[in-house]
């Protein structure tokens, strides 16, 4: 194969990795927990953007439920994040692990 022709696939590759990340970096992930209760929202950048809780969610007696429902929230957007990301960027290589992309 021509040097030449492998260097410039793999520029467009890169450029075409480039335009994906900066897309899935600019989207947004929502989850909630407690039946709704409590709703986070996160970009790909693993960012926490929104944090929504209910008012009825608010117990002083329970602060550790309010707690819990708030990690469940936040870490479900973080995992559909990571999910998206990882199933984008496996397309995009080919399944191939390319450490330190995301």
């Amino acid at each position: 194969m021509d040097m030449n022709k492998l260097m410039k696939k793999a520029q467009k590759m890169q450029a075409k990795m480039s335009e994906m990340q900066e897309e899935l970096e600019n989207k947004t992930y929502e989850a909630t927990a407690g039946g709704g209760a409590v709703k986070a929202l996160v970009n790909g950048k693993k960012e926490v953007l929104d944090l929504q809780i209910d008012e009825e969610a608010v117990d002083p007696e329970d602060v550790e439920m309010l707690e819990d429902l708030i990690l469940a929230a936040v870490n479900e957007a973080m995992r559909e994040a990571t999910e998206e990301i990882n199933d984008k960027m496996g397309q995009m290589t080919g399944g191939m692990n390319m450490p330190g992309m995301f």
